[in-house]
Protein backbone atom coordinates (compact mmCIF):
# COMPACT_ATOMS: atom_id res chain seq x y z
CA UNK A 1 0.00 0.00 0.00
CA UNK A 2 1.42 3.39 -1.03
CA UNK A 3 2.04 6.06 1.60
CA UNK A 4 -0.90 8.25 0.51
CA UNK A 5 -3.22 5.24 0.62
CA UNK A 6 -1.98 4.32 4.10
CA UNK A 7 -2.66 7.84 5.32
CA UNK A 8 -6.13 7.80 3.78
CA UNK A 9 -6.84 4.44 5.41
CA UNK A 10 -5.72 5.81 8.78
CA UNK A 11 -7.98 8.86 8.37
CA UNK A 12 -10.95 6.60 7.66
CA UNK A 13 -10.33 4.07 10.44
CA UNK A 14 -9.01 6.12 13.36
CA UNK A 15 -11.49 6.52 16.20
CA UNK A 16 -11.27 8.86 19.17
CA UNK A 17 -12.36 6.86 22.20
CA UNK A 18 -11.74 9.40 24.94
CA UNK A 19 -11.16 13.08 24.24
CA UNK A 20 -9.22 15.38 26.59
CA UNK A 21 -11.40 17.14 29.12
CA UNK A 22 -9.93 20.61 28.51
CA UNK A 23 -8.42 22.68 25.70
CA UNK A 24 -4.75 23.31 25.08
CA UNK A 25 -3.03 26.28 26.69
CA UNK A 26 -3.02 29.53 24.71
CA UNK A 27 0.14 31.02 26.24
CA UNK A 28 2.07 27.93 27.30
CA UNK A 29 2.83 24.36 26.36
CA UNK A 30 0.46 21.44 26.93
CA UNK A 31 1.38 17.82 27.61
CA UNK A 32 -1.08 15.23 26.36
CA UNK A 33 -0.82 11.68 27.70
CA UNK A 34 -1.98 9.28 25.01
CA UNK A 35 -2.83 5.63 24.57
CA UNK A 36 -3.11 4.31 21.02
CA UNK A 37 -4.75 0.90 20.73
CA UNK A 38 -4.39 -1.05 17.49
CA UNK A 39 -5.37 -4.54 16.34
CA UNK A 40 -2.47 -6.79 15.41
CA UNK A 41 -4.08 -10.12 14.50
CA UNK A 42 -7.22 -11.79 15.75
CA UNK A 43 -7.63 -11.14 19.45
CA UNK A 44 -4.15 -9.67 19.82
CA UNK A 45 -3.88 -5.92 20.40
CA UNK A 46 -1.03 -3.45 20.71
CA UNK A 47 -1.08 -0.60 23.23
CA UNK A 48 1.33 2.30 22.80
CA UNK A 49 1.55 5.09 25.31
CA UNK A 50 3.52 8.29 25.56
CA UNK A 51 3.30 12.03 25.63
CA UNK A 52 2.76 14.58 22.90
CA UNK A 53 4.03 18.01 23.83
CA UNK A 54 2.10 20.77 22.08
CA UNK A 55 4.47 23.67 22.52
CA UNK A 56 3.40 27.24 23.12
CA UNK A 57 1.29 28.31 20.13
CA UNK A 58 3.33 30.29 17.63
CA UNK A 59 2.09 32.96 15.31
CA UNK A 60 3.24 32.06 11.81
CA UNK A 61 2.90 32.99 8.17
CA UNK A 62 2.95 30.55 5.23
CA UNK A 63 6.66 31.29 4.76
CA UNK A 64 7.52 30.17 8.29
CA UNK A 65 9.07 26.73 8.61
CA UNK A 66 6.95 24.24 10.49
CA UNK A 67 8.85 21.38 12.20
CA UNK A 68 7.54 18.20 13.70
CA UNK A 69 9.82 16.11 15.91
CA UNK A 70 9.59 12.45 16.83
CA UNK A 71 7.18 11.37 14.11
CA UNK A 72 7.71 9.07 11.15
CA UNK A 73 8.03 10.21 7.54
CA UNK A 74 4.39 9.22 6.99
CA UNK A 75 3.22 11.32 9.92
CA UNK A 76 5.27 14.30 8.73
CA UNK A 77 3.72 13.91 5.31
CA UNK A 78 0.29 14.06 6.90
CA UNK A 79 0.98 17.37 8.63
CA UNK A 80 2.46 18.70 5.38
CA UNK A 81 -0.78 17.77 3.62
CA UNK A 82 -2.76 19.67 6.24
CA UNK A 83 -0.50 22.71 5.92
CA UNK A 84 -0.93 22.60 2.13
CA UNK A 85 -4.73 22.37 2.36
CA UNK A 86 -5.03 25.14 4.98
CA UNK A 87 -1.99 27.36 4.37
CA UNK A 88 -3.51 30.52 5.88
CA UNK A 89 -5.40 28.96 8.78
CA UNK A 90 -5.57 31.64 11.46
CA UNK A 91 -1.84 32.39 11.25
CA UNK A 92 -1.22 30.21 14.31
CA UNK A 93 0.48 26.86 14.49
CA UNK A 94 1.50 24.42 17.18
CA UNK A 95 4.81 22.61 17.13
CA UNK A 96 4.60 19.04 18.34
CA UNK A 97 7.08 16.68 19.90
CA UNK A 98 6.22 13.03 20.35
CA UNK A 99 7.79 11.22 23.30
CA UNK A 100 6.81 7.53 23.08
CA UNK A 101 7.06 5.64 26.38
CA UNK A 102 6.26 2.01 25.67
CA UNK A 103 4.55 -0.64 23.58
CA UNK A 104 2.73 -3.69 24.93
CA UNK A 105 1.30 -6.62 22.99
CA UNK A 106 -1.83 -7.88 24.74
CA UNK A 107 -3.67 -11.14 24.11
CA UNK A 108 -7.07 -9.47 24.27
CA UNK A 109 -9.40 -7.95 21.69
CA UNK A 110 -9.13 -4.19 21.20
CA UNK A 111 -12.54 -3.50 22.73
CA UNK A 112 -11.62 -5.22 25.97
CA UNK A 113 -8.27 -3.41 26.14
CA UNK A 114 -9.97 -0.06 25.54
CA UNK A 115 -12.50 -0.72 28.29
CA UNK A 116 -9.72 -1.36 30.83
CA UNK A 117 -7.77 1.69 29.70
CA UNK A 118 -10.86 3.89 30.00
CA UNK A 119 -11.28 2.87 33.64
CA UNK A 120 -7.58 3.48 34.30
CA UNK A 121 -7.67 6.97 32.75
CA UNK A 122 -10.78 7.89 34.71
CA UNK A 123 -9.02 6.91 37.94
CA UNK A 124 -5.94 8.98 37.03
CA UNK A 125 -8.07 12.12 36.52
CA UNK A 126 -5.68 13.71 34.03
CA UNK A 127 -7.76 16.19 31.97
CA UNK A 128 -5.38 15.90 29.00
CA UNK A 129 -5.35 12.10 28.73
CA UNK A 130 -6.71 10.58 25.55
CA UNK A 131 -7.41 7.13 24.13
CA UNK A 132 -7.32 6.54 20.39
CA UNK A 133 -8.13 3.42 18.39
CA UNK A 134 -5.69 3.55 15.50
CA UNK A 135 -4.23 1.59 12.61
CA UNK A 136 -1.25 -0.60 13.46
CA UNK A 137 0.97 0.08 10.44
CA UNK A 138 0.59 3.85 10.68
CA UNK A 139 -0.33 4.27 14.33
CA UNK A 140 1.41 7.62 14.70
CA UNK A 141 -0.59 9.02 11.79
CA UNK A 142 -3.68 8.14 13.82
CA UNK A 143 -2.15 9.96 16.77
CA UNK A 144 -1.14 13.02 14.79
CA UNK A 145 -4.53 13.22 13.10
CA UNK A 146 -6.16 13.50 16.53
CA UNK A 147 -3.63 16.05 17.79
CA UNK A 148 -4.06 18.22 14.71
CA UNK A 149 -7.83 18.29 15.12
CA UNK A 150 -7.47 19.11 18.81
CA UNK A 151 -5.26 22.09 18.11
CA UNK A 152 -7.52 23.22 15.28
CA UNK A 153 -10.31 23.54 17.84
CA UNK A 154 -8.04 25.40 20.24
CA UNK A 155 -7.03 27.82 17.48
CA UNK A 156 -10.44 29.52 17.54
CA UNK A 157 -9.93 30.58 21.14
CA UNK A 158 -6.30 31.49 20.50
CA UNK A 159 -7.12 33.68 17.50
CA UNK A 160 -9.70 35.66 19.45
CA UNK A 161 -7.26 36.28 22.29
CA UNK A 162 -4.31 37.06 19.99
CA UNK A 163 -6.45 39.47 17.99
CA UNK A 164 -7.61 41.19 21.16
CA UNK A 165 -3.98 41.75 22.17
CA UNK A 166 -2.88 42.86 18.70
CA UNK A 167 -0.50 39.92 18.24
CA UNK A 168 -1.70 39.22 14.68
CA UNK A 169 -1.15 42.77 13.42
CA UNK A 170 1.45 42.79 10.63
CA UNK A 171 4.23 45.34 10.38
CA UNK A 172 5.72 46.73 7.16
CA UNK A 173 7.97 43.67 6.84
CA UNK A 174 5.04 41.27 6.95
CA UNK A 175 5.97 40.05 10.44
CA UNK A 176 3.17 39.70 13.03
CA UNK A 177 3.49 41.72 16.23
CA UNK A 178 3.33 38.52 18.25
CA UNK A 179 6.41 37.21 16.45
CA UNK A 180 8.29 40.44 17.21
CA UNK A 181 7.28 40.14 20.86
CA UNK A 182 8.54 36.56 20.98
CA UNK A 183 11.88 37.63 19.49
CA UNK A 184 12.19 40.28 22.19
CA UNK A 185 11.44 37.64 24.79
CA UNK A 186 14.20 35.42 23.40
CA UNK A 187 16.65 38.35 23.44
CA UNK A 188 15.84 38.92 27.10
CA UNK A 189 16.38 35.26 27.91
CA UNK A 190 19.61 35.10 25.91
CA UNK A 191 20.93 38.14 27.75
CA UNK A 192 20.79 36.06 30.93
CA UNK A 193 21.81 32.74 29.39
CA UNK A 194 23.59 32.28 26.08
CA UNK A 195 22.13 28.79 25.95
CA UNK A 196 19.05 30.46 24.42
CA UNK A 197 21.08 32.15 21.67
CA UNK A 198 20.81 29.25 19.17
CA UNK A 199 17.02 29.27 19.47
CA UNK A 200 17.02 33.03 18.94
CA UNK A 201 19.21 32.68 15.83
CA UNK A 202 16.89 30.04 14.40
CA UNK A 203 13.83 32.21 15.03
CA UNK A 204 15.43 35.24 13.37
CA UNK A 205 16.42 33.19 10.34
CA UNK A 206 12.96 31.64 9.99
CA UNK A 207 11.46 35.11 9.76
CA UNK A 208 14.26 36.40 7.52
CA UNK A 209 15.15 38.97 10.18
CA UNK A 210 18.70 38.02 11.15
CA UNK A 211 20.28 40.90 9.24
CA UNK A 212 17.95 43.38 10.93
CA UNK A 213 18.84 42.11 14.41
CA UNK A 214 22.41 40.94 13.85
CA UNK A 215 24.09 43.80 15.76
CA UNK A 216 21.99 43.10 18.85
CA UNK A 217 22.56 39.37 18.47
CA UNK A 218 26.36 39.58 18.32
CA UNK A 219 26.36 42.11 21.15
CA UNK A 220 25.06 39.35 23.41
CA UNK A 221 28.39 37.59 23.14
CA UNK A 222 30.48 40.70 23.68
CA UNK A 223 28.84 41.26 27.07
CA UNK A 224 29.89 37.86 28.38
Amino acid sequence: METDEKIKYALEHTELIRAPQRSLSTFGSSIIDYYVVTELVGNVSVVRDGKVIAERPKIVTPAYLVNVEGFSEQARKYIAMMAHERPFESGIFYRYKNEPKGMNVVSEPAGQVISKLSSQVEDERNPLSTIIKGVEEVWDVSLLMFIYELTSKSVRTDVAEFNRRGFLDMDGSGVPQGARDYIEELFEQASHSLARAPELAVELNRWGLFQEYQDRFFALFRRK
